[in-house]
């Protein structure tokens, strides 16, 4: 599902009762990561639930330069795995650089998601988009 996909479908729901349900909802159609993936290495830091964060770099027509990832993600709390199937969508087969000039925090504010989380929840995400930006920057 597309990021544009997932704010239409925000716009058609009114009451945020029906948006959490929602986004658990993305968060159960991720796959799962397998055991062998939740290491130290793949864990976000400053996630008040366990997360894990795995990406793969991958070349677009030998532009080494500047590679795409692919990421997926995991978490043991229900509406955290909702918002890594909504970063997913929101920086997946996105080049490096591209992922450095988007404003995911501005994607959930216009979801109207900042005003509805949580500060342990947003702190979470921005150690999750952290973490992505963090990825990204060592390609580039």
């Amino acid at each position: 599902m597309s990021i544009d996909d997932i704010m239409t479908d925000f716009t058609v729901l009114d009451d945020w009762e029906d948006r959490y349900r929602y986004i658990i909802e993305l968060g159960r159609a991720l796959e799962p990561l397998d055991q062998s993936e939740k290491t130290d290495a793949t864990k976000v830091r400053g996630c008040a639930s366990q997360v894990w964060l795995v990406s793969v770099k991958y070349v677009i027509e030998n532009d080494i330069s500047d590679p795409t990832y692919r990421f997926r993600g995991e978490s043991d709390a229900h509406i955290v795995q909702g918002l890594i199937a909504i970063l997913l969508a929101i920086y997946n087969d996105k080049s490096a650089s591209q992922i450095l000039n988007i404003d995911a925090s501005a994607i959930f504010n216009t979801l109207g998601l900042n005003d509805h989380l949580s500060p342990q929840r947003a702190n979470g995400l921005r150690s999750m988009i952290t973490r992505i930006h963090e990825e990204a920057t060592e390609s580039c």
